[in-house]
């Protein structure tokens, strides 16, 4: 279900998806190497190559190494670093309502105008709610990711 959603939510291809959630779900603290991925997933050396490829260039998941090995060891980035993301998308589009509603604000007032500006309106109210909720699960995630960074060394 998660590789499903993720699939669906990032317009990515189902094994890329898969490799995620697996990340997601198995990656640990250490992460996963090439060779856990091919062994849980059952797929060719190139379809895992490809879909890491895909994922490390949109930055959804890095790689650490641990020295003397040359073994790549496959994370998810962190849950505050995916909010952030989320939270920079929300501030644009609220950027680009404040621009709809003062275009709108300066067309004739008929009533489909009116009706229009009033749903840009309450979208903008419900992008700022959002917003609100993600700063503060960010700052909650971001303590928890260094309580548990902390632990893991």
């Amino acid at each position: 279900m998660v590789a499903i959603h993720l699939q669906n939510l990032h317009t990515i291809p189902p094994l890329c998806g898969k490799i995620w959630a697996t990340l997601i779900i198995e990656g640990k603290s250490k992460g996963l190497t090439f060779d856990d991925l091919l062994e849980k997933l059952k797929v060719s050396k190139s379809s895992i190559s490809t879909n890491l490829n895909l994922l490390l260039r949109t930055k959804q998941i890095y790689f650490t190494t641990k020295d003397g090995e040359r073994k790549k060891y496959f994370k998810t980035i962190p849950f505050s670093e995916r909010l952030e993301r989320m939270f920079n998308n929300l501030n644009f589009e609220k950027k680009l309502m404040d621009k709809i509603i003062d275009y709108k604000s300066k067309l004739s007032k008929t009533a489909e105008n009116k009706i229009e500006l009033e749903n840009i309106l309450a979208y903008k109210a419900h992008l700022t709610v959002i917003e609100k909720s993600t700063q503060k699960i960010i700052t909650d995630l971001k303590i928890i990711e260094q309580k548990n960074t902390k632990n893991n060394t």
